[in-house]
């Protein structure tokens, strides 16, 4: 199967590393408006993405950090393809709290954050 997401960042908000310094990730395409380009990191996908949402055990690696979904949450995929929004959050959770947020494996915040530059690609599965 190929991958669900392959994308790659082209901008990152102010306000991303103290998001990500909690745990928590958001992704938004291009378009996002500028309040929500502010905690989010924009990407421009390399390939389509895909219809059907991850599961959980699906790798997603940013750079040099690798971890797994560990669950998502009913609408969580819902908008990944529409305006390629995706909310992770780095919990290692086996229940998605919120229905719009996919849970994976915890990751060290300060690698995910320097992570996190323009160029860099992330894929989910």
């Amino acid at each position: 199967m190929s991958a669900h997401l392959k994308t790659e960042i082209i901008a990152v908000g102010p306000d991303v590393a103290e998001l990500v310094g909690d745990g928590v990730l958001i992704l938004f395409g291009a378009d996002a408006p500028p309040e929500l380009a502010e905690v989010s990191v924009l990407h421009a996908p390399l390939a389509p993405i895909a219809d059907e949402a991850p599961v959980c055990g699906t790798p997603i690696t940013i750079g040099p950090v690798t971890t797994t979904i560990t669950a998502v949450g009913p609408t969580a995929w819902k908008k990944a393809g529409e305006i390629g929004h995706v909310v992770f959050n780095f919990n290692g959770a086996t229940t998605a709290e919120r229905p719009g947020e996919i849970c994976a494996g915890v990751v060290d915040t300060a690698v995910l954050t320097a992570a996190l530059k323009v160029g860099q690609t992330i894929a989910i599965g």
